[in-house]
């Protein structure tokens, strides 16, 4: 679902005003009652981020409820506020939630969808800004592979490894636990991958900083001297913007990876 909305903010409050005259909602950070919109409206009030009270009001808000955030929803004139009121307290009781709530309406029939369909986007909107009381099914998830696990030892700094993949060419040694150093006469990928939109993405923004520290050692994509970085992961988003694991692309003059080398 595509919810367009305009959004301000401040320090005491948050509005999103809904494109197509579908209403407003704003959320007040206080429990200043002085600082909610006197127009008839409904309201959801949350302690601690927990739903505590639902209703309506008309003129100066007033309620006995303790809150430190007010939602103040203006839905769109040919709403029945009492309709809306009354399908948001459904949800928190099918969330087994017990609210304080007034002003709920019997909803016709034929208003049902109309007004479930508008409470679908309240929810989604209020939860996006960490006001969630619905109950969301959770789907199982599948177990993470374990991350590979690799160790220096002192073998492993004597061996070269090579880069040839990318547009680009180096040989580096793994010297010490946090020292990889690229041979001097390595050849930089000049081409920077893009985002679909044409922008930079964080790999390209990681490499052209690793690059301008050792900009005096690098001369037209060429490196003219040794470079020492920290890591495999560095290696790659110097000489070719990462993109890919590295573990696998430095490999020695036999083929075997630096992985292999020093998996665990």
């Amino acid at each position: 679902m595509t919810i367009q909305a305009a959004l301000s903010l401040s320090n005491e409050k948050l509005t999103l005003q809904l494109a197509d005259n579908q209403g407003q909602i704003t959320i007040f950070y206080s429990n200043d009652k002085k600082l909610v919109a006197p127009e008839a409206s409904v309201y959801l009030l949350f302690k601690e981020q927990k739903l505590r009270a639902i209703g309506t009001t008309e003129g100066p808000f007033s309620s006995r409820t303790a809150y430190d955030t007010c939602v103040q929803i203006t839905p769109p004139w040919e709403m029945e506020q009492g309709y809306l009121i009354q399908r948001l307290v459904e949800t928190a009781e099918e969330s087994k939630l017990k609210v304080m709530s007034k002003g709920a309406k019997k909803i016709p029939a034929n208003h049902y969808p109309t007004v479930t369909a508008y409470q679908e986007v309240v929810l989604i909107l209020l939860e996006k800004f960490g006001l969630a009381f619905r109950k969301i099914e959770e789907k199982p998830q599948k177990p993470k592979p374990a991350k590979a696990q690799h160790r220096w030892r002192k073998e492993v700094s004597t061996i070269e490894f090579f880069v040839d993949e990318y547009d680009s060419q180096a040989t580096v040694i793994w010297q010490k636990r946090n020292e990889m150093r690229i041979k001097k006469g390595a050849h930089l990928r000049q081409e920077i991958p893009l985002n679909k939109d044409g922008s930079i993405g964080l790999a390209g923004r990681f490499t052209k900083q690793l690059r301008e520290e050792h900009a005096d050692k690098i001369n037209d994509f060429v490196t003219t001297e040794d470079v020492v970085l920290k890591s495999v992961n560095e290696v790659g988003h110097f000489l070719y913007y990462a993109g890919t694991n590295s573990w696998l692309v430095l490999k020695d003059k036999d083929g075997k990876t630096i992985d292999e080398w020093t998996v665990v």
